[in-house]
């Protein structure tokens, strides 16, 4: 951390301090006994354990009878200072005003009634230990128990504790259930499962502990930071986490700043000899207030303590703009409020909540517009990725088996908006497969370019042409969308499938020139320019390999590189040659399983008639269609004729070819559970039509989709109909 930084942490503290929002009080926190200091409510991780449940009975003042408690921290007996029992439960009344005796230890402590009690667990009887649990300390503030620390900062037992000094926590629990038992006190053991709470930082079991610390009041910090978000001034992405923020927000406890460190940012408060403390800037500043106070001081010791790290990460909006030096400068003006944070859920109390806490505090505004929350990757077991687990793959191994872009492109297809994604090796195999598809797409043209003939005319080509322009477009226009949502695994999924199936499966098929023929120069150009536009799309998710295969593609100018090239604001859509195209593909994919069900090698030639209204789309896509399932001629029919029958849209198809026999009986189970399967589709959109409700609440353009659906499914189960009955 820099000067100026600390600087600006320090500044704020004391402000805080002098507005009464920062003080310095005893309160029970989250003691970590492995890395000896505090810990915030964030910082502990609960875990469901299997305990044991130890029931033991403490022997009441005056009589030979009883009280029995259960409790799963039978070391923590030794700093019991009181049973309580429900003022209701009739089982205990008769010991109002009693006394007991702890267990081993004979001390006398009192049974006190409180309807905190849950009378249905265990025995309806609780041990009250002050010093070790946030509830049995406020049950000690509310009957003005003492308060018995039995845990030194390690976790052993302390003096206090008069039995078992020095010994691990742990150990002793082994050892007084012993010891319990001997003495005639444990009464019986129950397996129990609970929530245990553990160290984020060291995984050691946390201990609830009463600690001098210095705290900062979020109440009122928590307001104008909550209603940014519920109001979405501030907008989450994926929503869901509004409610996660606005359940922590609205239940926030004060923020116990300081922790038993060696490394940090110290806090800025000195002491003198009576343990007077005086919070200032400097030392200085620090000697000037106690020398106001007392003229005697002749010294001051600064706290040991160190500040919790996030207390100097909630100001980074602001202090990367240089606030602590000038609150007016222009830099701080033009950026703040920043546009986008982008971390990840863990952090969503430790760091995204307190910056916009802070943004309003000090410069009564938000910190950023938006925040987009990743997901985390976790291995096959669900687990995080840490040291401490040894899962954490070799992320430099895998870029150099892999490559960068396929390792990037790999997580970040898979992972959703804040859905975490549980890692496997092999699916970066996707990555680098669809790498090798693109660098193969630019041997391919790039083999082209020694044919291409300027006085060869565009001819059917223009078809392809056009429909791979209104594609890019459509993609284009869907990619504003769905950043404008934070959907970045969906819109790498929408450039993928551009890439591999429209440019390089379909596109590049179509125009690929027969062997011994020049291409057009025009339709080269066009795909040249095609391929640069994908690279472009593609870019933020893969820079490193669309940068160089764009340099490949064609000799570039200086400057004129991928990473800061504006994308085209001209992407106008023709819907109807969408459609026509993807009608071809359908009408090409249906001829092709026609092939493979008659074993037709991909050489050998059919003869294609077509019974369809729409003769001219046909022949405008004649030579592509021809070229794409090897039809030696294509002729237009008016009736049925021999041959195997196709059912596409409302058109038929009949295939004939040479030296081969078409399977009737086949072709009528084909075509019958084609019809079947569109009866099936048509009845469940018939039933959603004639659902009131639905038909009512509905947006008419869905409406619209549903009646298009159940139009174009009549139809074609009729053409599907006429085709059995011809077999």
């Amino acid at each position: 951390m820099d000067e100026e930084y600390y600087a600006a942490v320090i500044r704020v503290f004391v402000e805080l301090f002098e507005k009464g929002k920062i003080y310095r009080g005893v309160k029970m926190i989250n003691w970590d006994p492995k890395a000896q200091t505090a810990l915030s409510d964030e910082e502990v991780i609960h875990k469901q354990t299997n305990s044991k449940l130890y029931y033991v009975r403490y022997a009441i003042e005056g009589s030979n009878d009883y009280i029995t408690i259960a409790t799963v921290r039978p070391e923590t007996i030794l700093g019991d200072t009181a049973v309580c029992v429900h003022p209701e439960d009739e089982r205990y009344a008769h010991l109002k005003g009693r006394f007991c005796f702890v267990p081993l230890i004979n001390r006398k402590i009192p049974i006190i009634f409180d309807d905190y009690i849950d009378r249905e667990f265990g025995t309806g009887a609780l041990k009250v230990t002050p010093a070790h649990d946030i509830n049995d300390y406020n049950l000690g503030l509310k009957h003005k128990l003492p308060v018995i620390d039995t845990l030194n900062d390690d976790g052993t037992m302390s003096e206090a504790a008069t039995l078992y000094i020095g010994q691990d926590r742990f150990e002793v629990r082994k050892q007084i259930v012993i010891d319990l038992e001997a003495t005639g006190n444990l009464v019986k053991t129950e397996d129990y499962t609970n929530q245990v709470g553990f160290s984020e930082r060291t995984n050691a079991v946390i201990e609830p502990r009463l600690s001098m610390q210095w705290w900062c009041k979020m109440n009122e910090m928590a307001k104008p930071a909550l209603a940014a978000v519920t109001e979405e001034e501030i907008e989450f992405y994926p929503a869901k986490f509004k409610n996660l923020y606005r359940h922590w927000m609205e239940n926030i406890k004060d923020w116990c700043i300081s922790r038993q460190l060696w490394w940090g940012q110290r806090i800025p408060a000195w002491y003198d000899e009576q343990g007077n403390y005086y919070v200032a800037n400097t030392e200085a500043e620090a000697y000037a207030k106690a020398q106001a106070a007392n003229p005697d001081i002749k010294a001051l010791k600064q706290d040991e303590d160190v500040l919790d790290t996030w207390f100097s990460s909630w100001l980074f909006p602001m202090q990367v703009f240089g606030w602590n030096q000038n609150e007016n400068n222009k830099e701080l003006q033009y950026y703040y409020p920043t546009n986008t944070l982008v971390t990840a859920p863990e952090i969503i109390f430790f760091w995204v909540a307190r910056m916009i806490m802070a943004g309003f505090e000090f410069l009564d505004q938000k910190p950023f517009e938006k925040v987009y929350f990743t997901g985390i990757v976790r291995d096959k077991q669900g687990r995080k990725m840490s040291k401490q687990f040894g899962n954490s793959p070799d992320l430099l191994g895998l870029i150099n088996q892999h490559g960068a872009d396929a390792v990037r492109f790999s997580v970040m297809i898979s992972s959703p908006a804040g859905n975490d994604l549980l890692y496997d090796e092999s699916s970066l195999e996707q990555g680098r497969n669809f790498t090798n598809k693109m660098w193969n797409a630019l041997k391919l043209v790039k083999m082209w370019e020694a044919r291409v003939d300027a006085s060869i005319p565009i001819g059917d080509s223009q078809f392809a042409v056009d429909w791979m322009d209104n594609r890019i477009n459509e993609v284009s226009l869907s990619l504003n969308e769905l950043f404008d949502k934070f959907s970045l695994s969906e819109a790498l999924k929408s450039i993928y499938s551009l890439i591999w199936d429209d440019f390089c499966s379909w596109y590049l098929e179509w125009v690929k020139p027969a062997l011994e023929t020049g291409l057009s120069k025009e339709v080269y150009d066009k795909t040249v320019n095609y391929f640069e536009r994908l690279l472009q799309l593609l870019h933020p998710f893969m820079p490193f390999a669309t940068e160089e295969i764009y340099h490949q593609l064609c000799p570039r100018k200086t400057g004129d590189d991928l990473i800061i090239k504006q994308l085209p604001s001209d992407t106008t859509i023709q819907t109807e040659i969408l459609q026509q195209a993807a009608f071809l593909k359908e009408l090409i994919t249906n001829i092709r399983d026609a092939r493979n069900k008659n074993q037709l090698k991909n050489k050998d030639q059919i003869m294609l008639a077509i019974e369809t209204t729409n003769k001219n789309y046909y022949m405008s896509i004649k030579e592509i269609f021809s070229k794409q399932v090897n039809a030696a001629t294509i002729d237009f029919v008016t009736v049925a004729i021999p041959g195997m029958a196709i059912v596409v849209g409302t058109d038929k198809l009949y295939m004939t070819f040479e030296g081969g026999t078409v399977d009737t009986d086949k072709q009528k189970e084909e075509l019958q559970k084609e019809l079947d399967y569109m009866q099936g589709f048509l009845n469940s959109v018939q039933k959603k039509l004639s659902n009131e409700k639905f038909v009512q609440n509905a947006k008419p353009e869905v409406i619209a989709i549903e009646r298009k659906k159940e139009a174009d499914a009549t139809a074609k189960i009729k053409t599907l109909i006429e085709s059995l009955n011809m077999l």
